[in-house]
């Protein structure tokens, strides 16, 4: 705007507030934003309420931009909006640098049933570790030697575990302005990290090892190796329940089969010690019936064998965990169903002419960030505008309550970008309705 204007604006206060305001919005419709500059001028839902509060001091505005008011206790003078540090908002909270990260209902309490999880985990594995250590000792039995190494890479993994809860409940900072929750996922990858060294690696050699033995053993010292063994199972599978349990819990809040949550589940933490134990309890199975047969035949091979599938299967799970950490540590999207639902919600609103854009980002198990980018229709003038970001957001988080961070970016949307989110919403649906089909058959 004309420096004649910014006098008119400092001297009239709110009403050259808002004048400005509307010549923005005016020469925004006319020219457009390009994608950085509509970055910086996305429009928060705490600025718009103090907006439509009044809270405005007299300031400069320049064509095209919108300078939300400070609030009592802030910096004089204006700021770009959008221009601030991204800080975590809680829906209805308008004091600055109070905010915090949504989360989904329950979200406390799920962390307080994972925590309990872990310890239930870590109580048996520590247990089964020495006893599987012992009994492998005396019956020189490579294949409960490496079930030993699989107790003591889990014990290991559960403390990871618990420093990940820990650790990702800390509130943000300047530092980390959207929060710690992908402490999550890094501890995980650790945990995948140590199940392939210290578990597969191990049972490898054990395997290998017991191959290279010329010695044949009749195993008549293997029962009390069996007694373990079949011990560590019972503890296992008591760990094992304890997991399905609270994943059954989860799938009937969310109205979902128990397969699906399993398959579907976003806390790392809860997912590890769902595969650490499933993996456990097939592999005392495979150590049984390795230890059984050499009983039986007096032949060590069939140990051997038992070590090198425990190792395969320990190396395989690390893999399938070590690559859910990866996805989630560099910025995974939500699962495609609620992408849809969300572009279904957004396309349903009235004021919304065309939805370019609306990328997700996992800030955590139970935290989310969505960032979408509208066209909005013809013919509002700035209050309107306001209006209308201000209620979609809070409506986005009513019905989404993990949405801790929501930007909408308002875009003039070419044919370009019109195509090229038809395209995009085409594979979106494509993507749901393959996931229906898997979780069908």
């Amino acid at each position: 705007m004309s420096g004649d204007h910014e006098g008119n604006a400092a001297s009239a206060g709110n009403a050259g507030d808002a004048v400005g305001r509307t010549a923005g919005w005016q020469e925004f419709g006319r020219r457009g934003l390009s994608e950085q500059e509509s970055g910086r001028r996305g429009l928060s839902e705490q600025e718009f309420g103090r907006a439509r509060s009044g809270k405005h001091e007299p300031g400069s505005h320049e064509a095209g931009s919108h300078e939300a008011g400070n609030a009592p206790g802030s910096e004089p003078g204006g700021r770009e909006l959008g221009n601030e540090v991204p800080g975590n908002e809680e829906l209805g909270s308008e004091e600055p640098g109070n905010e915090k990260v949504g989360k989904a209902p329950g979200g406390r309490g799920q962390d307080g049933e994972t925590r309990k999880t872990v310890w239930v985990a870590l109580g048996a594995n520590l247990g089964i570790a020495v006893a599987k250590a012992v009994g492998g000792g005396i019956a020189g039995s490579p294949a409960l030697l490496s079930e030993a190494a699989h107790s003591v890479a889990d014990s290991l993994n559960e403390v990871f575990l618990l420093a990940s809860l820990r650790r990702s409940e800390r509130p943000a900072d300047p530092s980390h302005p959207f929060g710690y929750g992908k402490e999550r996922f890094f501890w995980s990858l650790l945990a995948a990290v140590g199940i392939f060294v210290t578990g597969g690696c191990f049972s490898f050699v054990q395997g290998i090892e017991a191959f290279q033995s010329e010695e044949s053993e009749s195993g008549s010292g293997y029962a009390i190796g069996l007694a373990v063994l079949v011990v560590a199972l019972l503890a296992e599978g008591t760990s094992l329940l304890r997991a399905l349990s609270q994943v059954r819990a989860q799938a009937k809040v969310r109205q979902h089969s128990t397969l699906r949550e399993i398959r579907r589940n976003e806390d790392p933490a809860l997912r590890t010690v769902l595969a650490e134990d499933s993996t456990a309890c097939l592999g005392v199975l495979l150590a049984i019936l390795g230890m059984a047969l050499h009983m039986a035949t007096g032949e060590g091979a069939y140990e051997a064998w038992a070590s090198l599938l425990i190792g395969a299967l320990l190396v395989y799970v690390a893999y399938v965990l070590g690559k859910s950490a990866r996805a989630q540590l560099i910025g995974e999207a939500v699962a495609p169903e609620m992408q849809q639902r969300i572009r279904d919600f957004l396309d349903g609103r009235p004021e919304i002419d065309a939805v370019t854009a609306a990328l997700t980002m996992r800030l955590g198990p139970d935290s989310v960030m969505l960032a979408a980018r509208v066209d909005l229709v013809a013919g509002l003038d700035s209050e309107e505008v306001e209006e209308a970001l201000v209620r979609t957001k809070r409506e986005l988080r009513a019905q989404w309550p993990e949405l801790g961070q929501l930007f909408l970016d308002v875009t003039d949307a070419s044919v370009a970008d019109r195509v090229r989110a038809r395209r995009a919403r085409e594979e979106l649906d494509d993507a749901v309705e393959e996931r229906r089909q898997v979780d069908a058959g």
